[in-house]
Parts: C-alpha cells; structure tokens; sequence
C-alpha cells in the first residue's frame, strides 16, 4: 500500500487531536510572566519560583530555600507542617506566597496581595482588585462560589484556581483541575 499525502495529513490531524490541550499551553511563572488572557491559565502550567503543582517535596525544598541565597529577591523562606511560606522580609507579616506538600508532592500553590508586587499580567490586576465584580472583569464569570458580607470565593475549578477575596485580603490558590 502506498501512502498518500491525504493519508499523511490524515495521520498527522488525528495525531494532534490526540495532543492533551494541557501541554500545549504555555509556562506561567508567577514571578516573570505576563499573561494577559485569563483562559491561557492553567495551573498545570503555572510555576512559583521554579515551583510546579506534582513537584517532589525533596526539589520544592530545594528550589525555595535557594530563594534565600538569592539576597536581592529579600524573601524568607519557612516551613511549617505540610506549608512551606514565602514571607517578604521587609515586611514579615505573614506569607506573601507558598506551596503545599501531600503525600511528597506539592499539591498546592498560592498568592495573595503582600505578593502583587511581584506577579505580573492578570494576577497582579487580581490581587489589587476592590471587589468581587473587579476580579470577574478581569478573570471573567466563574464556574461556581459564594459570596456574602464576608466576602467571597471564586472558584475557577476547570482552569485549576480560586480566588478568596476578602476585602484587602486576596488569596489565589492553584490546585489541580477538576
């Protein structure tokens, strides 16, 4: 049988059918980049600091603490529990940004407004924002969240994140897809 260019266009369609949408998204390092289309999220392929959801706990050790080396970023590294936080060292208030550790993997990211300063594109608009209405604008409707007079959670569970806002107080968490 001869293989015909139809056949090779063919096989090549269906191989990228075959592509999971998630590899073919681009690295978002929460320290660096700036993304500007909130559906090119995922936290698949969001990083903090070198950091990634899956990591082993060994290398997310590793890759923070050599944070501290680094004097110009001015940043405090912290492990409590199953946390390791990232505290800014000039002001120390509580952690700006940190990671989880479940079962030896990192199973969770976060920042919040004390790390708008660092974070570039969409979340940066997102941790400055007054209100929950401000962040839908930016990130657009979410899948799913409560508010009230407290605050409110949006939660963004295709793309892999929630945003807790509560007043000043904004925390964005990365979590696997569901």
């Amino acid at each position: 049988m001869q293989k015909t260019p139809h056949y090779l266009a063919l096989i090549v369609f269906f191989g990228l059918l075959s592509v999971p949408t998630f590899t073919l998204a681009e690295p978002y390092e929460l320290s660096e980049h700036d993304v500007t289309e909130p559906k090119a999220i995922s936290s698949n392929t969001v990083s903090l600091f070198g950091v990634k959801l899956g990591d082993p706990e060994a290398k997310a050790v590793e890759t923070l603490e050599t944070l501290v080396n680094r004097k110009t970023l001015g940043i405090k590294v912290e492990q409590e529990a199953t946390f390791i936080f990232l505290l800014d060292q000039r002001k120390p208030t509580g952690p700006m940004a940190g990671v989880r550790i479940q079962d030896g993997k990192v199973d969770l990211l976060f920042i919040n407004n004390r790390f708008s300063h660092r974070t570039r594109g969409i979340f940066r608009n997102v941790l400055n924002s007054e209100s929950p209405d401000d962040i839908r604008k930016i990130l657009g409707k979410e899948e799913y969240g409560d508010e009230n007079v407290m605050g409110a959670i949006l939660a963004y569970d295709k793309q892999g994140f929630q945003v807790n806002y509560l007043g000043k107080d904004i925390n964005i968490e990365f979590a696997a897809p569901r």
